[in-house]
């Protein structure tokens, strides 16, 4: 971001609204209120509130934000390929055409993790394991359609059995957690920042990420023998009837928000990859994602549990 961005002036915005279409303490609503306490703390906005919605993927969040908040120009929503791939999936009557895009803000990886006594250590027991057993192999992660689920997918693809995926849908990284630990799935899928305590303390053992190079010490599942790698993107969006003046005003915030160094702390504690997109690029992108999202469903054989 460029230095002006950053340097002191008046707030751009009063009040702000970010709608996060999750529960609390996931990915997305960690980078929700990261950016809103960079934007306040930046001088962009004068005062921030969160509305969480969660629910199917953030479908249930993108309907609700489309009906109260579609000419609303100080609302934003945070949005990312975990929505794209719920809308294809579920066949949403509300869609990504619903709204308009601001700003891509970050990518991340998928780690796939085990209880630390699983006899699964590395990606290619995991394969054999979907491969031969692919009913007793649960995979847990997030909603159905989203980053979580398209993974499981391309590795049950690998493994030669895409149909038959034991996919487990929750609504947040917690819920993941805890049904690795109580037995309840054989495997997770979810970000690292969801993982971290948990791999941290012994609970949890990463077998690898969805990089294709290590990352933060997990090696990526690529350099393991099994050809699968995928990056998660998130950014905010605001309503299809705010006219494109005050849609600038939106994205001047974001942009001192993102430009302030309580942004840049956030990204390095959370171990998110900057991916500032903004603009005709943004846009020509987010097209691009909706087109592979039905591909990729279609191709992984994803289904709604």
């Amino acid at each position: 971001m460029p230095a002006a961005w950053a340097q002191a002036s008046p707030p751009v915005l009063g009040n702000l609204r970010i709608v996060i279409p999750a529960n609390e303490g996931g990915g997305w609503d960690q980078t929700g209120r990261a950016l809103g306490a960079a934007m306040l703390a930046s001088g962009a906005v004068a005062q921030v509130s969160y509305e969480n919605v969660g629910g199917k993927g953030g479908t249930i969040g993108l309907a609700q934000y489309v009906q109260k908040y579609n000419a609303a120009p100080d609302t934003l929503l945070m949005s990312g390929m975990v929505m794209v791939g719920a809308v294809a999936l579920q066949k949403s009557v509300v869609d990504m055409r619903a709204v308009q895009p601001v700003a891509r803000l970050t990518s991340d990886y998928e780690v796939v993790a085990v209880r630390t006594d699983s006899a699964i250590q590395t990606p290619k027991d995991l394969i054999n394991r979907l491969r031969t057993e692919p009913g007793s192999t649960p995979v847990a992660g997030g909603s159905a359609g989203g980053v979580d689920h398209v993974y499981a997918g391309m590795l049950a693809r690998v493994a030669g059995k895409a149909a038959d995926l034991t996919y487990q849908p929750y609504p947040g990284g917690a819920q993941v957690v805890e049904a690795l630990l109580s037995g309840k799935a054989a495997v997770g899928i979810s970000g690292y920042s969801e993982f971290s305590d948990s791999i941290a303390s012994g609970k949890l053992r990463a077998i690898g990420v969805s990089s294709k190079r290590p990352f933060l010490g997990i090696p990526s599942i690529r350099e393991q023998g099994v050809d699968a790698d995928l990056a998660n993107w998130r950014g905010v969006f605001t309503g299809k009837g705010v006219p494109p003046a005050a849609a600038d005003v939106l994205l001047e915030a974001v942009r001192r928000g993102v430009a302030h160094d309580a942004w840049h702390k956030a990204i390095k504690r959370s171990n998110w990859d900057a991916s500032w997109m903004e603009g005709k690029n943004f846009a020509g992108f987010l097209d691009l994602d909706i087109s592979m999202a039905g591909v990729m469903i279609y191709l992984l054989k994803l289904k709604q549990s």
